[in-house]
């Protein structure tokens, strides 16, 4: 195995042989020969594929990451897997030198990166150990003491930062390459306790630093570096997770730019939508398994850098968010709300209903408007569906107007003989808009002999699986961001085996939207059942109606006594 130490040896017993000759040659052997300085050691980067999701933790996704990033690397850095506070100051040193940073938990899969990368030194920090079979590999012992440290690494320390708990990623994320800014556990001395723990660190540092700071031994002595030229257009993706710490600080090392995405979607905040929208990287790394695999990862990735958020922000319809709407066709108000009015005065009648339930949630409340885009008829039509299908330009207006007023909408499809999939697809032109989402209402899906009031319609799980593909494609070849799709119920019957619905394209959030009228304690049987045959949904919607429920409930009421409180909560 060659290592760089005995490369570098040969370089200077070289040079020195040249000298010599020279010396020789013109007669000026009492000349005292020059010394040459030695050529700084500079490992070298690599670009990773256009989208790569690195899996693992700790010293796992810390090899995958050095595998990565880096194609050589003269000089590594090894944290303690025993002792998690050596991972920040490892990462500190990481950025200092541009070398990637691992954990010596696995002797085997260690022993074979480090050949990988052709090191010739290690930083070991703590009580890292190296594997015994890595033959000229020199284990160099990372001074406790900062200034003795950054003396060692040819550098000026910068002001130490403590790290909160859990803070210890995104601390990482901060630090400049080059630059050694020494980072440690922040000190907890809530209780006598913990105070004498803390003393009897500080003492412990103290005497480690004292012995640290002597000048080192031969042959344990880092040479001298440069940073390799970072990676152009790259940005990691972490959770910030405590596991994910040294594999952000080999991508930091490397030069990629690195954002925290809580939870791995990169949809999720408006925080990592600016990031990746800002960044427009070329090449995006999914630290750690919550970034799913790297097909999942390159969709979310290319929707996030548009920048086109939600209403309430972010790319997610939840959570987060809750939605209060109003019901009906801006056509007729023989249809609801929506119709009694201009567009003008239902966008500040939205916004009405929805004022009052900021006080009482957490989350972000965003109105919205649930729109009757096809509607129930008693008559075949011209095509025998027994439905009527509003144009999408009639619709059109009231749409862009909530759009720009920062509400959202539903298109509520009630198909009669026709299909929930054939009437989704002739609004495309208004699902393309990022703020509209679709409603299926299975009470106006007839068969094929059947007509509307004689018995409530229903749906299978088959036919509403054609509505998920469909869109969930529509949305995802778009780059938009995820759209709702409610499924209206009051009967169990009526949306036949809800388990089977299928819930994993996260293109979509699917809501089921409890429709239920009359009674209070009618409608809270209908919630109760409807959960039990729904185990697996997620979101859940409540409807009030203000002439068919008795009582219709107040904000404070629909919170207080609808459990779970709903996520979406409709007037008509």
């Amino acid at each position: 195995m060659s290592r760089r130490p005995t490369r570098a040896a040969a370089l200077a017993v070289s040079v020195c042989l040249v000298l010599a000759a020279c010396s020789s040659e013109d007669g000026s052997d009492d000349a005292e020969s020059p010394t040459a300085e030695p050529t700084p050691e500079r490992g070298s980067v690599q670009q990773p594929a256009p989208t790569d999701v690195l899996p693992g933790a700790d010293g796992e996704l810390a090899l995958a990451a050095s595998r990565t990033f880096f194609a050589h690397a003269p000089v590594v850095v090894l944290a303690d897997d025993a002792d998690p506070a050596s991972r920040l100051r490892a990462g500190s040193a990481s950025l200092a030198l541009g070398a990637p940073v691992l954990l010596d938990d696995d002797a085997a899969a260690l022993a074979e990166e480090l050949d990988r990368l052709d090191a010739g030194w290690v930083l070991t920090v703590g009580d890292a150990t190296l594997p015994e079979e890595l033959g000229d590999v020199v284990a160099v012992p990372a001074p406790a003491d900062d200034a003795a440290l950054a003396e060692h690494l040819g550098l000026e320390a910068g002001e130490p930062v403590e790290v909160a708990d859990g803070g210890e990623v995104a601390a990482v994320v901060g630090l400049e390459r080059g630059t050694l800014t020494p980072l440690a556990p922040a000190a907890d001395a809530t209780d006598d306790a913990d105070e004498q723990t803390a003393d009897d660190a500080t003492a412990e540092q103290a005497t480690a630093a004292e012995a640290t700071s002597e000048p080192a031994a031969d042959g344990e002595e880092l040479p001298a570096t440069e940073l390799p030229e970072p990676v152009t257009g790259t940005l990691a993706l972490t959770t910030g997770a405590p596991g994910e710490l040294l594999a952000t600080a080999t991508a930091r090392a490397a030069g990629a730019d690195v954002a925290v995405v809580p939870g791995g979607d990169p949809r999720a905040t408006s925080e990592s939508v600016t990031a990746l929208s800002e960044a427009a990287p070329e090449h995006v790394v999914g630290l750690g398994d919550a970034f799913g695999d790297d097909e999942t990862l390159a969709w979310r990735a290319a929707t996030a850098v548009t920048g086109v958020e939600l209403p309430g922000g972010g790319q997610l319809v939840f959570p987060g968010k809750r939605y209060v709407a109003l019901y009906g066709s801006p056509v007729t108000p023989a249809l609801g709300v929506l119709g009694e009015q201009a567009p003008e005065e239902t966008i500040a009648r939205a916004q009405e209903h929805a004022q009052p339930y900021e006080e009482l949630v957490d989350d972000t409340v965003v109105p919205a408007l649930e729109i009757i885009a096809t509607v129930a008829s008693s008559s075949a039509g011209d095509d025998g569906n027994y439905s009527n299908e509003w144009p999408a330009e009639d619709l059109r207006p009231l749409v862009e107007a909530a759009g720009e007023a920062g509400q959202y909408v539903v298109l509520d499809l009630q198909p009669g003989r026709s299909s929930f999939l054939e009437q989704a697809q002739l609004y495309a032109e208004l699902l393309e808009l990022p703020h509209v989402g679709l409603a299926l209402d299975p009470e106006w899906n007839l068969g094929p002999d059947e007509q509307h009031m004689v018995r409530i319609g229903s749906v299978t799980a088959e036919e509403v699986n054609e509505v998920v593909d469909w869109l969930a494609d529509f949305t995802r070849e778009r780059d938009l961001p995820q759209k709702m799709l409610v499924l209206h119920q009051f009967q169990v019957r009526m949306i036949q085996t809800v388990p089977e619905v299928d819930l994993s394209r996260s293109e979509l959030a699917v809501l089921v939207h409890a429709d239920g009228q009359g009674g209070q304690g009618a409608k809270q049987d209908t919630w109760r059942t409807l959960h039990e045959h729904g185990p697996d949904i997620q979101w859940w919607g409540w409807k009030n109606f203000y002439d068919e429920d008795s009582p219709m409930l107040t904000p404070e009421q629909t919170i207080s006594q609808v459990d779970p409180v709903p996520h979406f909560i409709t007037y008509q």
